[in-house]
């Protein structure tokens, strides 16, 4: 098939969402599908990604708040032109911004087929910069968006039930998996550690994710902090940037910043960690989830997104009930104290980790393209 995606975040933009549509696009190349990537204009980004059969690149500008990432700006007209001169069999739209909606009018008035992906929470955000009487308002707007779509792929059936009874229709599961070739506890690094200045087994907590008001990172500190009562050598490892990296950093100078990592460094980083603290109730998924326990390292979650599809409490990890600070807090100290619990917890989340296969979400994702197609 030929498939065209339509993105406003894209690598070397760092989060879930441009992760997630990067390894989709690199899954469909990679099965024989032609792939067509439109994305915003990247500053100092010539190169076309390889991901990508055709790499179009549009206007577009940076979000308010949050550097390095951008939004594209409308682009029906061209859009119409590129697939009226060589018509996609399919279209997934994976960003709800004014590219994203300018792509789904050009499917439109073409007759073809499109889908979107509902990725991320927008009107959970309102609430944590100051603006929560926007809630419903952007709640409308997706709704409104995804209206317009042939299905709304998401990666939970937690969202795929909440959505549908809100009034989303054509919801359909596109369930997410993790590289385990690459997030490997093998790429343990002994030097890394004592680089943050840990011997033998000393504890290094890790969080990885942005560093936004939306992730509860309160919780995250609250939660390290009283472990480091009983386990005064700890350090705690963040990994990302965000717009409180530097509140955060001043007001804890004793925490190490990596900055914003990919790849093999990341994952040295995650599998030379001991304990992951996520505490954040505002993610659709949480790639992290999947990549920590991957990686061998023990994770306390809420009960939400990728925790509650893949960690069974007590048994590969800990699922808290969600906002639960006293239980959250309680199961890292318990962690913190039991290296041979989290031992155990961490091989089981290896062994849950390597049954998930990136190649079979890429044959569902074209399977589903192409039922679109044939019903169109």
């Amino acid at each position: 098939m030929r498939i065209a995606i339509v993105t406003e975040t894209y690598p070397p933009e760092i989060n879930g969402v441009a992760l997630t549509v990067q390894a989709l696009a690199q899954g469909l190349r990679g099965r024989g599908h032609a792939v067509q990537l439109i994305r915003p204009r990247q500053p100092g980004v010539d190169v076309a990604d390889p991901a990508a059969t055709e790499d179009v690149q549009v206007g577009g500008a940076a979000i308010p708040r949050y550097p390095g990432l951008r939004f594209g700006w409308p682009a029906r007209r061209r859009l119409e032109r590129l697939w009226r001169a060589q018509r996609p069999d399919a279209i997934y739209v994976a960003t709800e911004g004014p590219l994203g909606h300018s792509a789904l009018r050009a499917a439109r008035r073409l007759g073809i087929a499109a889908s979107t992906g509902f990725h991320t929470r927008f009107d959970d955000f309102a609430r944590f910069y100051g603006v929560g009487w926007l809630t419903p308002l952007v709640f409308a707007w997706l709704r409104h968006f995804h209206a317009h779509s042939a299905a709304t792929l998401v990666p939970t059936q937690e969202l795929a039930d909440f959505l549908r009874e809100r009034g989303f229709g054509a919801v359909r599961l596109l369930r997410r998996a993790v590289d385990t070739q690459l997030f490997d506890p093998a790429r343990r690094r002994d030097a890394l550690r004592q680089e943050w200045g840990l011997t033998g087994d000393e504890l290094a907590v890790v969080y990885v994710g942005r560093i936004a008001p939306e992730k509860n990172l309160e919780l995250n500190v609250r939660a390290f902090r009283a472990l480091q009562q009983q386990r005064p050598e700890a350090r705690y490892v963040w990994i990302g940037d965000g717009p409180v990296r530097a509140e955060l950093a001043r007001a804890n100078p004793d925490f190490i910043f990596c900055g914003s990592l990919r790849g093999e460094e990341l994952a040295a980083h995650f599998a030379s960690c001991d304990l992951f603290l996520f505490a954040s109730l505002s993610e659709t998924f949480g790639n992290v989830t999947l990549e920590a326990m991957a990686s061998g390292v023990a994770t306390v979650a809420y009960d939400y997104g990728a925790a509650r599809e893949h960690i069974v409490d007590g048994v590969n990890g800990r699922r808290i009930a969600c906002g639960d600070a006293d239980a959250f807090i309680a199961a890292a100290l318990a962690l913190a104290g039991q290296p041979r619990e989290r031992a155990r917890y961490a091989a089981a989340a290896r062994e849950a980790m390597l049954k998930l296969s990136p190649q079979s979400v890429t044959d569902h994702f074209a399977e589903l393209l192409a039922s679109l197609r044939s019903a169109a």
